[in-house]
């Protein structure tokens, strides 16, 4: 499956996961990452969409598996650029996920990605925060869980977390498919992984009603 990496640049300056747990800060993925935001590999956004539109029709392809949205200003997604890649990603089934607030600009140009076909993920760091971000009804949402979760859990309000099936070995993303599915009501869940795990798992449980 065709996926890219984006600049850390991009990432919003709130993000909690920032320094503190994020997978793609360690490993081998961190490598690659630090030689992309370095401008030492990579390609410039028009190259992107480009490369975009000489996939097969149909095809699933994953958007930022380091890294974010364009900014405009730091915090503000650039919506022009969000567009674009929308509309080149058009017959094909690209996603992402975004940790920007869901502020009124933000969450227009999120919504606008959806509804042209391209999905964009908002990303949940507590049960409490997937409700907040599943009310807005602009955007599938997704959730980090604690390490070694296996079952469906359910938020404070009842929606249904469903773990990812990648994650428990079921099947892999290629085969899966369900991060694309926009108009899904389940909210996905991803266990902490990786050597931030703890530090996830930490900011997961503060969000938990004791």
């Amino acid at each position: 499956m065709a996926v890219t990496t984006t600049s850390a640049n991009t990432c919003p300056p709130n993000c909690g996961l920032r320094r503190n747990g994020c997978y793609a800060e360690s490993g081998p993925l961190a490598i690659h990452w630090r030689a992309v935001s370095e401008g030492l590999r990579g390609s410039t956004f028009d190259e992107l969409l480009q490369e975009i539109s000489t996939l097969r029709r149909r095809a699933l392809w994953r958007h930022n598996q380091a890294g974010d949205l364009t900014p405009s200003s730091p915090g503000v997604i650039d919506a022009g650029l969000l567009v674009r890649l929308a509309r080149a990603n058009r017959g094909r089934r690209g996603f992402t996920y975004t940790h920007y607030s869901p502020t009124p600009a933000n969450g227009a140009a999120i919504q606008q990605a959806n509804q042209l076909g391209f999905t964009v993920n908002l990303s949940a760091q507590t049960l409490a925060q997937a409700d907040s971000h599943a009310s807005l009804g602009i955007a599938p949402v997704v959730v980090v869980l604690p390490q070694g979760t296996i079952r469906p859990v359910r938020t404070p309000a009842g929606r249904q977390v469903v773990v990812c099936p990648a994650s428990l070995g079921n099947t892999d993303c290629l085969n899966c498919g369900i991060c694309q599915q926009r108009d899904r009501a389940a909210i996905v869940g991803f266990p902490a992984h990786g050597a931030g795990a703890q530090r996830v798992q930490a900011i997961f449980f503060k969000g938990r009603p004791s």
